[in-house]
């Protein structure tokens, strides 16, 4: 019995030690489900298996019922769960989707909380060491691969000197963008003509440079490029 309980605390201990590994990566990069969220919901997993893995310390051993306990049924109820917390780290605002990798490391986090549950330590070690691996070194990749950027653009002039939409198409492609989904705006209560796209480029940088571009034309009033993120 001793040793049951002794196996009971070491497996608990290692899915807090797993979440709050992930979690920690998560809070260096700044984002609201951190370390302690990740320790949190490995550490539930594992405590909500150890239901089902030790069935008799719960069960009365002298019951003339005889139950069937299937462990795959618990961890399946907590991985549908856990999807509810995993989409309140997703954050959307406009053309922006921030906290799909959190939701993601949330929800594997989850499974390795549900395999230290049951005792399978060598499927978690190399799940946590993978988790850490992909969250850190892929960044590194990811950012030196080629990628194409969008962002939404918005800009305003006034009513008496709106620049002609060909006039705005070449000033955004001298940048080195890409302009689709155009729409237009007037605000007749202040006079003003807006218009709104998205636009694409291979090169971030390029946002500087129509900025600058913008900034410097007297005839713009207002204007705004949002970069969209994952």
């Amino acid at each position: 019995m001793t040793q049951e309980y002794l196996e009971m605390v070491f497996r608990i201990i290692a899915a807090l030690a797993a979440g709050g590994l992930i979690g920690l990566e998560r809070s260096h990069r700044g984002r609201p489900a951190g370390f302690r969220t990740h320790a949190l919901v490995c550490l539930a997993s594992s405590l909500l298996m150890l239901v089902t893995v030790y069935e008799s310390h719960w069960f009365p051993r002298d019951s003339a019922a005889r139950v069937m306990v299937d462990p795959t049924r618990m961890a399946q109820g907590i991985m549908t769960g856990i999807g509810f917390v995993g989409a309140g780290a997703i954050i959307k605002e406009g053309f922006t989707v921030r906290g799909l990798t959190t939701a993601a490391s949330i929800w594997i986090t989850a499974a390795i909380g549900i395999l230290t549950g049951i005792g399978f330590y060598f499927a978690a070690l190399i799940g946590t060491v993978l988790v850490l691996g992909t969250l850190s070194a892929f960044r590194w990749i990811e950012a030196r691969l080629p990628s194409e950027t969008y962002a939404l653009f918005m800009v305003r002039f006034s009513r008496d000197a709106v620049i002609p939409e060909s006039g705005l198409r070449a000033l955004v492609e001298s940048t080195g963008f890409s302009l689709h989904n155009l729409s237009y705006r007037l605000h007749g209560d202040v006079g003003q003509f807006e218009y709104r796209m998205v636009l694409r480029t291979l090169d971030a940088a390029n946002a500087r440079a129509l900025s600058d571009k913008l900034r410097l034309d007297p005839s713009v009033l207002e204007f705004r490029i949002a970069p969209t993120g994952d």
